[in-house]
């Protein structure tokens, strides 16, 4: 038995769920920025119980009538505040965890029921002291000149691998690695900031995604995803912005609390209503939600003809559904369905480097052609666009051939920036030249 002091003043016990007689199958470790997690995977669900003890730090994980039956050797302890784990046998029936912790934590723990991916699963969330944000909304907003700041996120993470395709391709992977190259382009665009929501195979909850959004100024919310079906025959890819009936249940939230009033301010946006009465807030946050979609709708159009023009679309529109991780009141967002990972075709491509930097480089160019023609203000895009801004009117005999080797461009950028679709040009049509 793991020898342990007796239990003290401020020791803290978390309960949950009975049902006996469970193994251990199998344990995981997920290391995230703010939180390092341990998942437990049982045969059944157990009792389980939290004792916090400290000088030395330790955490204690009692389960009540379970078996273990593999080893918690192969964890990688290097990067979490765990120094080691030790285990025995208590009562001879229940099993005890130790965790011996390098620093204090505030352990958070739940349980989750079996389904069609995993078992029953104990997880043990440990948060350690919060860091200051080093990049905050009030820094971001007061910079004159500033860049266009993209979050970007890959979906799922950790023990979520969501959709799963032929040979074990895992979502999750795949989302990571092309948001990666995404992130890479705008680095390397001196008008544009990318930032990673996550940049590594940990999970992130879906309010918490849009969080750091927040925290990071974003003026625009990309989410990565790759799509699955029954049907393997299935394929394309889709582009999705929030619908309306979506955006509407998350007003309500929002004005139902305080804490989320005092809360709506993104990188491009300085809508509070910490200090409105109701009607005023439910006026302003519709208003401030409206012109969220019709920006999301719009760049979202950008996204999809440059998406075309290197994959198969599912879905020729912009579509509009009611996914959580889009419900940002002021920040436009959009999820991006790069394919059907359940497709052998399109998995074999979404696991391929260079097909990923081609659905990178497209989710980028829409962006970037759509905030060509509406940068925000302050930005030093804004800047840069009206300078360079210019207009030009088709005449007879003028081809955009001719008119992109006059402005030193080429025809594809004169399409992408004026959302073309056909080179066919009319006399007397006005076109936008984008800028070099």
């Amino acid at each position: 038995m793991v020898g342990l002091p007796c239990w003290a003043a401020g020791i803290m016990l978390l309960m949950s769920t009975y049902v006996v007689g469970a193994d251990i199958d199998s344990v995981r470790l997920w290391q995230a920025p703010d939180y390092t997690r341990l998942v437990i995977d049982l045969s059944e669900a157990a009792e389980h119980q939290l004792i916090i003890l400290k000088n030395p730090n330790r955490l204690v994980i009692d389960l009540t009538d379970v078996d273990l039956k593999t080893t918690f050797k192969t964890l990688d302890l290097s990067t979490t505040p765990i120094a080691s784990i030790r285990h025995a046998v208590r009562n001879k029936s229940d099993f005890r965890i130790v965790l011996d912790l390098n620093s204090s934590v505030n352990p958070k723990s739940f349980t989750l029921k079996a389904n069609e991916k995993y078992g029953n699963r104990l997880v043990v969330d440990l948060y350690g002291k919060k860091q200051a944000v080093s990049k905050t909304v009030d820094k971001i907003l007061e910079r004159k000149n500033r860049k266009i700041t993209i979050a970007i996120d890959a979906g799922h993470g950790g023990e979520d691998p969501g959709a799963l395709g032929p040979k074990k391709i895992q979502e999750k992977i795949v989302a990571l690695q092309i948001a990666k190259k995404i992130e890479k382009l705008f680095d390397q665009n001196t008008h544009f900031d990318g930032v990673l929501v996550r940049n590594g195979d940990y999970y992130v909850g879906h309010r918490k995604r849009m969080a750091i959004a927040h925290q990071s100024g974003a003026d625009f919310f990309i989410s990565v995803h790759a799509d699955a079906f029954t049907q393997s025959s299935v394929n394309g890819a889709s582009v999705y912005a929030l619908s309306t009936k979506g955006a509407t249940s998350e007003a309500a939230r929002y004005l139902a609390s305080k804490e989320n009033r005092a809360d709506l301010i993104g990188g491009a946006s300085t809508l509070s209503l910490d200090d409105k009465d109701d009607v005023l807030a439910g006026v302003l946050l519709d208003l401030s939600m409206n012109e969220t979609l019709r920006r999301s709708l719009e760049a979202g159009k950008f996204v999809l003809n440059n998406m075309g023009r290197v994959t198969k679309l599912h879905k020729k529109r912009v579509e509009q559904a009611s996914f959580l991780v889009l419900k940002s009141p002021d920040i436009p967002s959009l999820l991006v369905e790069t394919g059907f990972i359940s497709n052998p075709r399109e998995a074999r491509l979404l696991s391929n480097a260079d097909h990923q930097k081609k659905i990178a480089q497209a989710i980028f160019d829409g962006l970037v052609d759509y905030y060509s023609l509406r940068p925000p203000v302050g930005t030093s895009l804004a800047g840069s666009h009206d300078k360079q801004k210019r207009t030009y009117v088709i005449a007879r005999g003028d081809t955009l051939g001719e008119i992109a080797q006059r402005y030193d461009t080429s025809v594809s950028k004169i399409l992408r920036y004026n959302n073309l679709t056909s080179s066919s040009i009319r006399v007397g049509q006005k076109i936008s030249i984008p800028p070099s």
